[in-house]
């Protein structure tokens, strides 16, 4: 796998680092590819939870802004582009929102463009106070993509989306906490210890009711109040047979906290 993303997988948890700090974890061609493979060596581990991090102190700066150049100074065709330079990217954001694990990003620095969409493709976001988050697509003259015009309404609601990417606003940890960009956001000093902890706690959870919980969520708000039951109860068959539910049950009633094996 390129060094340009390393993919670290101790117990339960599967982590993927962006690594190139001097681009700001720009996402170039090659960079969204190793993203791909990367999710899907987490998906295949024994991971039960999926962090997404940047180096460096960055965590995504959006796309590759040399690439852009390139392909306006040479006078690349549309298509061509298009095809080399924004499907990769868009399908690296895609790869992360569609792992089946609980997904987490670890925000420390700046989440610019489709950095910022794959901040919140992720099902939780968990940033520092020095934590920045835009989606400016307008500096660059560009429409959205990866994903923003699905992501960002769903987080902020149609109107605000439409103001931060009309002004291309750079979002603060505060405000990103008030418009829902950021589920917690931690001081810096003990940034990596609250995140690891959070991390430890979903990575030791439930695995398979987290997951089918996961897919409720997700697609819960294109479903009637009617289809929504029958697909919780197809869950709870599932999660009724787990080894995790007997396990909580058990606890509960002996009063003490379960041990989950994910299973």
């Amino acid at each position: 796998m390129s060094e340009l993303v390393r993919v670290n997988v101790a117990g339960e948890t599967a982590t993927i680092t962006l690594n190139n700090p001097d681009v700001r974890n720009a996402l170039s061609v090659e960079m969204a590819e190793a993203l791909i493979a990367a999710v899907e060596t987490a998906e295949n581990s024994d991971a039960r939870c999926l962090v997404v991090q940047g180096s460096g102190g960055y965590f995504c700066a959006g796309g590759d802004i040399k690439a852009m150049v390139e392909g306006v100074s040479t006078d690349m065709d549309i298509e061509k582009r298009v095809e080399e330079f924004g499907l990769p990217i868009n399908h690296a954001v895609q790869a992360v929102y569609d792992c089946p694990l609980p997904t987490i990003a670890k925000v420390d620095g700046p989440a610019f463009g489709a950095g910022g969409a794959l901040a919140i493709a992720c099902d939780l976001v968990l940033a520092s106070e020095r934590s920045k988050i835009s989606f400016g697509f307008r500096q660059v003259g560009l429409s959205v993509d990866s994903g923003t015009s699905y992501l960002l309404p769903r987080q902020v609601g149609k109107n605000v989306a439409k103001e931060l990417v009309y002004t291309g606003e750079l979002i603060d940890s505060d405000r990103g906490a008030e418009l829902n960009l950021f589920n917690r956001v931690f001081p810096d000093k003990v940034f990596e210890q609250r995140t690891q902890e959070l991390v430890e706690h979903v990575a030791t959870g439930p695995t398979v009711a987290l997951q089918e919980s996961k897919q409720l969520i997700e697609s819960g708000p294109d479903r009637t109040f009617e289809e929504t039951i029958e697909t919780e109860t197809d869950s709870l068959r599932k999660t009724l047979a787990t080894a995790d539910h007997a396990e909580g049950a058990r606890s509960f009633v002996e009063q003490r906290d379960p041990e989950f094996d994910g299973e």
